[in-house]
């Protein structure tokens, strides 16, 4: 067997305006002479059109990862520029091929007898693809589809950019740093005129709200967070929003959500709102429980405080876990610097997925940028790149961006990480989101031995496709896993007693943190459904109704929403995964690093990919359909 070479990034920073036009401009022929093929050679059987599409497949997929890293991620302006231009014009390739009647006709009434499994599946998939792609509409139905696909891909792409290059900094006194960690202080001294400067990168802006005792600058930095990209993206949001409500009605749906969802676990648009109810009721009790003991807390800071806002939501959790649960997170920070936490995710997860991560000397898009190939028994399986630390320009959240497709024998599966996080010491919220985020990268790499791309790396249905993350965070709450890695400036491992502490601990505040991400997941469906003409109004009466945690008032954080551009109107995928995740772990009733269940675990999820529906992969792993009962037992703190 071929054995696929990785992705040949250039080795000179002048290489790279034109790896990111070039390599995106000779694949997109590629595809257009594979279309013509597919359109001139009736003679073609089932099979070997499924082969050619197949190959366009690839084609597409690499130049669309490709770009997307490089237009979020690469220092230098010009060739993110170039970088998202490629981004439109393959989205827009990939969209006009799906209104194309003379390709869909190579496919709308090829035989199926004598298929394979993974052909027939291919094959439905891409009939579906067709018809909500608007290959059936008129002609003038059609033009107008494919306008429309290209303004929601020019529109999303313009939103993420401005949240991107929308950072922004507030000076405070520097005695308003009371209560920060002094390596925070230490890094943050004052001016001649004695003040601080503060931005909204991550590495600023979690310490902040975690530990200042000062509530105005808690409430200063967390609104200029909650107004990046403001007033920039008022009028791009408003228009996606109408654009894509005119294309689901174009294409026979009744809004963007049915779209959507049609794909999708959930099943339809209207299942949202009841599953959103569903969670509603779920949390109430906790939430009606714990929400009065925040109140009271604020109240021995500010007498008189009428209610807890966003801005105190993590300063007061902190403050009540060290005072009522012996958990002091400034003493729990101390167990997590970075170097040791990105050493111990690798070392786990390796453990748990009978794989070793070999360090791979080789050009990436910037210095900070780690590279390993993933190995077992001396196979290369596939390669990640970690992009880890902030800097001007690059994508300023955490998430695992695909670069190359595994397909079997052909291409070797690779994937970034590209986060946030301080050089220095790491929140244990941090530690958590490393391996949430890792659990989407090795998700990429084990998947990517298909023989399809379209069923390769992450391809499950989108409201599944954090489950396996969220399950790989329980590993980032156990004492063993910490200990292996966590350790104090003395060399000391954080103690079993403190993470047990903090375990106990986790379980207040969990209902109102279900409240929080309710809240999101109704500004997301409902800006969507029903495109109110004051955004700014009605998001925030959405989080103040949802939630009895108050949004900041006269913010803008629909503008800096970046997942209303992939997720659009279904943010609910976050809790939807989280059921399914909670159910997953107790495949790891007796250890979770048990090496059977990981190995079961590894290959009838991980390493399936999108090849079966999640359902499927859920069952057979854990022998029965998924429940909500593990999830309502995590949320009552059993």
């Amino acid at each position: 067997m071929t054995v696929p070479a990785p992705l040949p990034f250039p080795s000179d920073a002048a290489g790279w305006a034109a790896f990111a036009t070039d390599r995106p401009v000779e694949r997109i022929a590629r595809v257009q002479e594979i279309d013509r093929r597919l359109k001139t050679e009736p003679a073609l059987s089932t099979a070997e059109r499924l082969d050619l599409w197949n190959d366009a497949d690839i084609a597409l997929t690499e130049a669309l990862s490709e770009a997307y890293v490089l237009s979020e991620a690469h220092p230098a302006g010009n060739v993110r520029d170039a970088a998202e231009a490629q981004v439109q014009a393959v989205e827009s390739l990939s969209a006009a091929r799906m209104l194309d009647p003379e390709l869909w006709g190579a496919f709308a009434n090829a035989p199926a007898d004598g298929l394979e499994q993974d052909q027939a599946r291919l094959l439905s998939r891409l009939l579906r693809d067709f018809r909500r792609g608007g290959v059936e509409l008129p002609e003038d139905d059609r033009e107008r589809a494919r306008r429309l696909a290209d303004r929601d891909t020019e529109l999303s792409l313009a939103f993420s950019r401005n949240i991107r290059d929308g950072r922004r900094e507030i000076t405070v006194p520097s005695e308003s740093l009371a209560g920060m960690p002094q390596d925070f202080v230490d890094a943050h001294p004052a001016d001649e005129h004695g003040r601080v400067t503060l931005s909204t990168d991550y590495p600023d802006l979690m310490p902040v709200r975690d530990y200042a005792l000062d509530r105005a600058t808690r409430v200063a930095l967390v609104s200029a967070y909650n107004d990046l990209a403001w007033p920039e993206n008022d009028a791009v949001l408003a228009e996606l929003l109408e654009v894509r409500s005119e294309r689901a009605r174009l294409l026979g749906y009744s809004d963007w959500a049915d779209y959507e969802t049609e794909t999708r676990m959930i099943g339809s648009g209207a299942e949202i709102p009841a599953f959103l109810k569903r969670l509603d009721e779920a949390s109430r009790a906790a939430t009606d429980a714990e929400y009065p003991v925040l109140l009271d807390r604020l109240r021995r800071d500010v007498p008189g405080a009428e209610a807890v806002s966003i801005a105190d939501f993590w300063y007061l959790l902190g403050a009540i876990k060290r005072e009522q649960y012996d958990v002091d997170a400034q003493l729990v920070r101390s167990y997590f610097p970075f170097e040791r936490v990105a050493r111990g995710v690798l070392d786990v997860t390796g453990r748990l997925l009978d794989v070793e991560y070999v360090p791979v000397d080789a050009p990436a898009w910037h210095p900070d940028v780690q590279t390993f190939d993933v190995v077992r028994a001396g196979d290369r399986l596939g390669r990640i790149h970690l992009d880890l630390h902030p800097r001007e320009g690059k994508f300023n959240h955490a998430a695992c961006f695909p670069l190359a497709p595994g397909v079997e024998g052909r291409v070797l599966p690779e994937a970034a990480l590209l986060c946030n996080f301080s050089r220095g010491l790491l929140e244990h919220d941090e530690v958590v989101t490393f391996f949430h985020e890792f659990g989407h990268l090795v998700h990429d790499i084990l998947g990517g031995r298909q023989r399809f791309a379209r069923f390769s790396g992450v391809a499950t249905e989108w409201d599944f496709v954090e489950a396996p993350s969220q399950l790989l965070e329980e590993w980032a709450w156990d004492a063993d896993v910490l200990a292996s890695f966590g350790a104090n400036a003395d060399g000391d491992p954080i103690p079993a007693d403190l993470v047990e502490r903090m375990r106990t601990a986790d379980a207040f505040g969990r209902a109102l943190e279900v409240r929080r991400q309710l809240g999101h997941a109704s500004v997301s469906y409902h800006l969507h459904v029903d495109r109110p003409a004051d955004l700014q109004a009605e998001t925030e009466r959405l989080y103040a109704s949802t939630s009895p945690v108050q949004p900041l008032p006269g913010r803008h954080s629909y503008a800096g929403f970046g997942h209303l551009t992939g997720y659009g109107a279904c943010y609910y995928t976050y809790q939807w995964s989280l059921v399914i995740a909670r159910d997953l772990l107790s495949g790891f009733a007796a250890d979770l690093m048990d090496p059977e269940a990981a190995r079961r675990y590894r290959t009838e999820v991980l390493e399936r990919g999108g090849s079966r529906d999640a359902r499927e992969l859920v069952e057979a792993f854990l022998g029965r359909p998924s429940s909500f009962d593990a999830y309502r037992e995590w949320l009552a703190g059993d």
